[in-house]
């Protein structure tokens, strides 16, 4: 048994940086990962990521549990500019589907940082 979401996810879908364990118990599938990714906490989901996919274009990772892990996090954290970034990078280089909502998290980005700095004009806002 795992004791990460990250040891997990390594152990279902591979790991491009080290030797894949080899599948280490009936229960492990997709199933049962997605239902422990839906109640993780952002930083274990952020370890996963950043260690299984530390490039964004690389990584073993399916690309729909990346957009889902992200989904996720966002949704604990969803006043993190760095993170919309993060998150917006990944959809735009597994897109162009979702180009439309990687703008859009970029925009965010682009207006939390600047209603903490002072900066941002509501005709930025408009556009």
């Amino acid at each position: 048994m795992h004791s990460t979401l990250t040891e997990r996810a390594r152990c279902l879908y591979g790991d491009e940086y080290r030797p894949t364990p080899p599948r280490c118990s009936a229960d492990h599938d997709e199933r049962h990962f997605i239902e422990e990714l839906t109640f993780a906490d952002a930083e274990s989901i952020l370890a996963m990521l950043r260690e299984l996919c530390p490039h964004v274009v690389d990584g073993l990772l399916p690309v729909w549990v990346r957009n889902l892990a992200y989904r996720l996090v966002l949704l604990q954290c969803p006043d993190e500019p760095a993170l919309l970034r993060e998150a917006a990078q990944n959809l735009w280089l597994h897109g162009p589907d979702w180009d439309d909502i990687a703008a859009d998290l970029t925009r965010r980005a682009e207006v939390l940082e600047a209603s903490r700095t002072g900066t941002y004009h509501r005709s930025k806002a408009i556009q």
